[in-house]
């Protein structure tokens, strides 16, 4: 996983002309257009567009490594529209954040892991037909998530969400339709979602060790010897001001915070020891030696 990483960051740079900029504009015309063309043939087009390994192969109709993509994942007008334009969002973002040629590979990757999960299950286990690349957009919004995990968005278009908790559901939303999907004996479709988390682990590799590292690091810090000694000696020492009813206290006056809650209070450095006075006397009191 980490080489397929290096391997994807250094193509991306050594090939900065790659891809197509602005790719996701293109995208949504080509859903448009599908989406008119299957209103027009009573949805019978789909037929003919959708990714079937059995046809690619046996009669050569070689489009449809191409048409699959721009199959609409939904038929009704008000909900494409949103989807489409929270693609273009979201592809737009990513491809402003990565450049050209990380975005693309990222999208092309993502087709291509579901054109062979697609080749994978007809073999495998007799299925086919893919109808779209609605697990390739779900990739896309956790590598939006990854990178943009406090950016506000609407759910249900009204409610505010950051998108770090919306990607956490999504991660939840896969996991249920890979059981429901082995359930009912679906092979392919259980496929598909691990197929795009995969896509994204590639991508993020470093992101998530290093998170991960982070997390250990902390734990390790907390459940340290120091730490908890540090902490044991903080109760101790609140424990006894609270004792004490105060927390400085001028070893040349006497005077108290507790006393007086204007009077500052600061410990000498020149002293041997920890020995605390007030303002009037930081500057002005015999040293403590050992």
């Amino acid at each position: 996983m980490k080489k397929l990483s290096n391997a994807v960051d250094r193509f991306a740079l050594t090939h900065p002309r790659f891809g197509i900029p602005n790719l996701m504009r293109y995208i949504i015309i080509g859903n448009v257009s599908v989406f008119f063309l299957l209103r027009m043939t009573n949805y019978a087009a789909i037929v003919y567009l959708s990714f079937d390994w059995g046809h690619i192969i046996h009669n050569m109709q070689l489009w449809r490594l191409v048409t699959f993509i721009f199959v609409p994942d939904s038929t009704d007008p008000f909900r494409l529209i949103l989807s489409l334009y929270f693609m273009y969002f979201i592809g737009s973002m990513l491809e402003r954040e990565w450049g050209t040629p990380k975005f693309n590979l990222y999208y092309l990757s993502g087709v291509v892991l579901t054109m062979l999960t697609a080749v994978i299950s007809h073999y495998a286990f007799g299925y086919s037909g893919v109808m779209g690349t609605y697990y390739v957009g779900m990739s896309m919004f956790l590598a939006f998530a990854a990178l943009y995990p406090d950016a506000q968005l609407l759910l249900l278009y009204i409610i505010p969400v950051k998108a770090k908790w919306l990607a956490l559901a999504d991660v939840a939303l896969f996991a249920v339709d890979v059981v429901s999907a082995l359930l009912r004996g679906n092979f392919q479709a259980a496929l598909l979602p691990v197929a795009a988390l995969l896509n994204f682990l590639v991508y993020f590799w470093y992101e998530i060790t290093e998170a991960l590292d982070r997390n250990r690091s902390l734990a390790r810090h907390r459940n340290s010897r120091q730490t908890i000694q540090f902490k044991a000696a903080v109760r101790q020492q609140r424990k006894k001001e609270a004792e004490r009813g105060y927390r400085h206290k001028c070893c040349i006056c006497g005077r108290t915070d507790a006393d007086s809650p204007n009077l500052e209070f600061r410990y000498c450095s020149r002293c041997a020891g920890y020995h605390c006075f007030c303002q009037d006397h930081i500057s002005n009191h015999e040293h403590f030696r050992e």
